[in-house]
């Protein structure tokens, strides 16, 4: 048996990281060139030129900045999520480079042709302004630098930690220990299935680690809840943290309305409006207390302004620092204190205000996107760990092919749940799908142990429907063809899906539709193609009435989505067999289980086919639903 070696595998990781972070400064520095601004000026991450709008203060008291810029008619501006870094730059004087203003700035809100951003101090707004007179502006989507130095100073202090009960949970996630189980009496929940009763019970009995793995639509987020619920019969605060603030924002607002006590921490900008009041600056500002330290805040500030140091003044100026510094401590300690759960990404579980902090659970949600090293920064405030999500759906986005082969990609829960079987609890019945639309998945990634609930298994949108259909182009010859950006489209396919979702909708019927609101998912897995999508549906008349009940979006898009409707465009179409990175299954996974009622594939069976598991999966098609195959139209003409 190999000897599993902890420290190595964690400087390998190390490792592994500083060629990411590398990848992507060299990434930023080669498309921050001014030969590829002009081309790339409308392209994900990237929009120039930009002009200058109104400044204003935010609730938090920070400069926001409104730039507006022309957008393409099929373009959003999904890449410049709120929190998110960005950086201005402007051309130089002979057009030969590109300068960057030494500014940090982040992302507040976004629209179609419209951006706010926070920038630092009043100086970079003037920079800003003074350049704009003779310069064209741009911005371009930064490098979060803090989120690597964060990975990077929580692998060391794990690598370095000799404290006997961390080294003992190290041990256990990555090394030879196997974890270990209490035996309480059975609990009883009868609002869940048997299934997600058993991963409650395993997360309560877990002194080390657990995993709760849910598969599509098997009430992950319910029995998660239900987990932390019942943690907290045991113990008196856990620390919940996320890969994303967006998921982060989910699992707090859940555990929100069953009444639980929420102390969600990080930037504000990055939150959701409704876990607003629970973040630590609001209920900080909403203390009895904070009014006295504000008063006293302001009077130090008008204090250490004015003219002379006397003894008695120095006296007076320390007395209120002391007063302040003791309402400070005073205030956080309260709010820790009624907090039931600390809430946070795991990159912000480095906050300062979390230094000290430590408690005995720690729950990741999401932990299958989440970077190993970042579980790590969390990891290190807690005695057990519990991971829930699941490693067959999308995995953490990995820009560095070299960081990828090495296993950066590889996610902690990845690891335990393959070298830990024990620890792993399978969520096996699922509330989404049409028992059909999910045979394959099950079959493929889950060893067939999924079932449908009953309330789901047989429905339909239409009695005369069939949840399963494939149409196939290997005789239509239409081809693909990749963009500047590397992107992959294929016109043709995408014209024959605005024709087969015209089809459908005429099928079931207009009015059926509206009344019912049945709505429609169509993905595609490039980008490229999702643009052109959107582009054809604005051109059609047809679906104006139905503009909020249709979505276009890329796999990682509709990521925890779903609709009744999904139309999936492959856009592969070749004689050699090439699919790109339709072989990261894991993707395919999602996109084949987002839809409750009917599931339509457009590709070339031919070209897919050459894989193996698109070969399975055409097979099951056509056992299970409708597989049509288009006639040659050449054919067809000279016929």
């Amino acid at each position: 048996m190999e000897r599993i070696n902890p420290i190595a595998s964690l400087q390998r990781l190390s490792e592994l990281l500083k060629k990411e972070m590398d990848y992507e400064r060299q990434t930023y520095a080669q498309a921050m060139t001014a030969d590829r601004i002009g081309s790339r000026m409308q392209e994900p991450g990237c929009r120039y030129p930009i002009t200058l709008g109104r400044c204003e203060y935010n609730v938090l008291d920070q400069l926001v900045l409104t730039l507006t810029y022309e957008v393409a008619e099929d373009e959003t501006d999904i890449d410049f999520e709120p929190g998110k870094p960005v950086s201005l730059f402007y051309l130089s004087d002979d057009g030969q480079s590109v300068r960057e203003l030494p500014y940090q700035c982040y992302v507040e809100q976004v629209d179609v042709g419209i951006m706010c951003i926070t920038l630092p101090n009043k100086s970079a707004l003037q920079s800003v302004k003074a350049l704009s007179e003779n310069h064209l502006l741009g911005i371009q989507i930064g490098i979060d630098m803090t989120s690597y130095r964060v990975m990077q100073e929580a692998l060391a202090d794990v690598m370095r930690s000799d404290k006997e009960k961390f080294v003992h949970l190290r041990d256990t996630l990555i090394g030879p220990l196997r974890p270990s189980y209490r035996n309480l009496p059975r609990l009883s929940f009868p609002w869940l299935n048997l299934s997600q009763q058993a991963a409650v019970q395993k997360v309560v009995e877990a002194q080390e680690v657990a995993i709760v793995h849910g598969p599509p639509g098997t009430g992950k987020t319910t029995t998660l809840v239900e987990a932390i619920i019942e943690t907290l019969q045991r113990e008196t605060q856990v620390l919940v943290c996320a890969p994303s603030n967006a998921a982060v924002d989910w699992i707090s607002e859940q555990l929100s309305r069953r009444g639980v006590n929420v102390l969600r921490i990080g930037n504000p900008l990055r939150m959701s409006s409704e876990m607003l009041d629970c973040s630590y600056e609001r209920r900080y500002a909403a203390h009895p207390d904070y009014a006295e330290l504000w008063s006293i805040r302001r009077a130090l500030r008008e204090g250490l302004s004015g003219e002379g140091k006397s003894r008695e003044k120095q006296a007076r100026i320390a007395k209120m620092r002391d007063r302040a510094t003791e309402l400070e401590i005073r205030i956080q300690y309260d709010l820790f204190d009624q907090a039931r759960v600390v809430a946070c990404t795991l990159i912000g579980s480095a906050y300062h205000i979390l230094e000290h902090k430590h408690f005995s659970t720690l729950f990741i949600d999401e932990a299958a996107q989440a970077l190993e090293p970042a579980c790590w920064a969390a990891i290190l405030k807690a005695d057990r760990v519990i991971f829930s999500g699941d490693h067959q759906q999308l995995p953490p986005t990995i820009k560095c092919p070299e960081a990828a082969r090495g296993g950066l990609d590889q996610t902690l829960m990845q690891k335990v749940a393959k070298n830990k079987p024990e620890s792993v609890s399978l969520l096996t019945v699922q509330y989404r799908m049409n028992k059909d639309i999910m045979g394959f998945s099950s079959q493929w990634f889950y060893h067939g142990r999924l079932t449908a609930a009953p309330e789901v298994a047989e429905r339909l949108v239409s009695p005369i429907d069939t949840p399963l259909m494939w149409i196939d182009t290997s005789q239509c010859h239409f081809g693909e063809k990749e963009s500047r950006t590397l992107s992959r489209s294929n016109a043709e396919e995408a014209r024959l899906l605005i024709h087969t979702l015209r089809d459908y909708v005429e099928m079931v019927g207009m009015k059926k539709v509206q009344d019912e609101r049945v709505d429609f998912g169509i993905i595609s897995p490039y980008r490229a193609q999702v643009r052109l999508i959107r582009k054809l549906l604005r051109w059609q008349k047809f679906f104006r009435t139905l503009r909020k009940q249709i979505s276009v979006n890329s796999v990682d898009g509709f990521q925890g989505q779903e609709r009744d409707v999904i139309i999936l465009s492959m856009v592969r179409d070749n004689e050699k067999g090439t699919i790109g990175f339709l072989r990261d299954l894991r993707r395919m996974n999602v996109a084949i289980t987002r839809a409750r009622m009917k599931l339509i594939i457009l590709g070339n069976a031919e070209t897919l086919s050459q894989h193996k598991f698109y070969h399975h999966f055409i097979e099951y098609v056509k056992d299970h639903g409708d597989f049509v195959t288009l006639p040659d139209p050449v054919q067809n003409q000279s016929d």
